[in-house]
């Protein structure tokens, strides 16, 4: 289980990472077989409801619209890094530090 400090200081640098580097980290940990197959299950879920035709909050409401997909990803990839082993997510973020 992770401790608010150790959230802390994998949140910080996951965040100095570029975006291009933070969708390879996230490509690197959904390939890897460490990776439980529950925190796996995520990211289609989040592919599914980004993709799907109808929103909580309908897309035609001015920014409220797209915060809901954005609200959605984020959760999405934080409970991603949750349910992956932390010795996982040190691996492969040393790759890009």
């Amino acid at each position: 289980m992770y401790t608010g400090s150790v959230k802390r200081d994998l949140s910080q640098r996951i965040m100095k990472l570029s975006l291009r580097a933070k969708v390879q980290l996230i490509w690197r940990m959904f390939r890897d077989p460490q990776v439980p197959r529950r925190a796996k299950a995520v990211l289609p879920v989040i592919g599914l409801y980004v993709a799907m035709p109808f929103d909580l909050i309908p897309d035609f409401i001015p920014v409220l619209g797209q915060l809901d997909d954005l609200l959605v990803i984020a959760v999405g990839l934080g409970l991603f890094l949750l349910l992956t082993p932390r010795a996982v997510v040190e691996q492969h973020l040393r790759e890009f530090e």
